[in-house]
């Protein structure tokens, strides 16, 4: 059988290149990433009582979530 002609509106152009990234994009990254690395150093220079007194242990992982989030962001950037 023959192809139609509307095989080939089924093809999708592709895009161009991808829009840069907002300003304020590298800013945010970059300090997650810092508050993430400083939420983790509080945490173990107060001897893991701050930055928020009596969840213990779980300051450790709202830093890494925090940091993981700018790293994350790494992957969007151009």
């Amino acid at each position: 059988m023959a192809r139609g002609d509307k095989d080939e509106d089924r093809l999708v152009e592709p895009e161009g290149e991808a829009a840069p990234n907002p300003v304020w994009f590298k800013p945010i990254m970059i300090g997650l990433m810092l508050i993430g690395l400083v939420w983790i150093i509080v945490f173990y220079l107060s001897g893991q009582a701050y930055p928020i007194p009596g969840i213990e242990a779980w300051n450790l992982v709202i830093g890494f979530g925090i940091a993981f989030i700018g790293f994350l962001m790494t992957t969007r950037w151009r």
